[in-house]
Order: C-alpha cells, then sequence, then structure tokens
C-alpha cells in the first residue's frame, strides 16, 4: 500500500500578527511547524532567517497595525515565505546602506539565501515573498 503525499500547498500555514519585530519570534516558530509538517528540516536555518527579514521590513515600514504571515509549497520543488501589509509602497534594495550602517541590508540577505524574491501589489496592499528550494522528502527516499 502507498500513501499518497498531501497536494502541493496543502497544507498552508498563515497567522495575523501584529505589526511589530517581535512578531518575527512568532514567524519563525510557524515556519519551523510549517518545515516540519512537510519533512523539510534542511530549509529550517535560511527559511526563518529569510522571513525574520520579511516580518522586520513590513514591521519598518507599513502602515497598518498588522500583518499577516504565510508559508505554502506553490510546487514540489519550491517553499514560498511571504508577509502581506496594507502598503503599496514598493521596497527598495539598498546596495549601499551608508558605510558602518547594518540597517538596510535585510533584502540583498533575502536575495542571497532564496532562490528567488518579489512582490505582489494589490489594491489594498502587497505581498513581498521569497522561495526556497527543496527537494520533497518522497524524492530523497527514491535515490
Amino acid at each position: 500500500m502507498t500513501t499518497k503525499p498531501p497536494p502541493v500547498g496543502h497544507p498552508g500555514y498563515a497567522q495575523t500578527l501584529p505589526r511589530a519585530p517581535e512578531s518575527a519570534v512568532i514567524a519563525r516558530r510557524l515556519v519551523r511547524t510549517a518545515l516540519g509538517a512537510w519533512g523539510l528540516h534542511s530549509l529550517i536555518d535560511d527559511a526563518t532567517l529569510v522571513v525574520t527579514e520579511l516580518v522586520s521590513n513590513a514591521a519598518r515600514h507599513a502602515r497598518r497595525p498588522s500583518i499577516r504571515v504565510v508559508v505554502s509549497r506553490p510546487s514540489d520543488g519550491a517553499v514560498r515565505l511571504g508577509v502581506l501589509d496594507r502598503s503599496r509602497v514598493v521596497p527598495v534594495v539598498r546596495v549601499d546602506s551608508g558605510g558602518d550602517c547594518l540597517d538596510g541590508r535585510g533584502l540583498l540577505l533575502i536575495d542571497a539565501l532564496t532562490r528567488s524574491w518579489g512582490m505582489e501589489i494589490h489594491r489594498w496592499g502587497k505581498q513581498v515573498w521569497g522561495e526556497l528550494a527543496c527537494e520533497s522528502p518522497e524524492a530523497r527516499h527514491e535515490r
């Protein structure tokens, strides 16, 4: 008897959080839960760092009191981490953050850790996301 894996994208994980830097702790927990459920433990370190940067950017630049963190599987080979907020202001990658300043490097870090990242603009706001490449547990077992 063969057990079929859940369809791609199921289950998805999402949580609405306060627009505050402290929400990164809860977002990291959500990411660890999702990746653990999907058997993708090797992605946890990079994924928690990416979601921390996404939440930090939203906490700093969004205008409403809440954000929404989403963790999904858009395909067998990808995990998408996204943060939705009510601001339509497009994030800017800062190549020079002003010498010794440590601020403004989040999108560069996201770019380095993900296979792709981007944003979706909606009439009510935006979602900034990053995708990590993954290998399904079934593919690992077939080797």
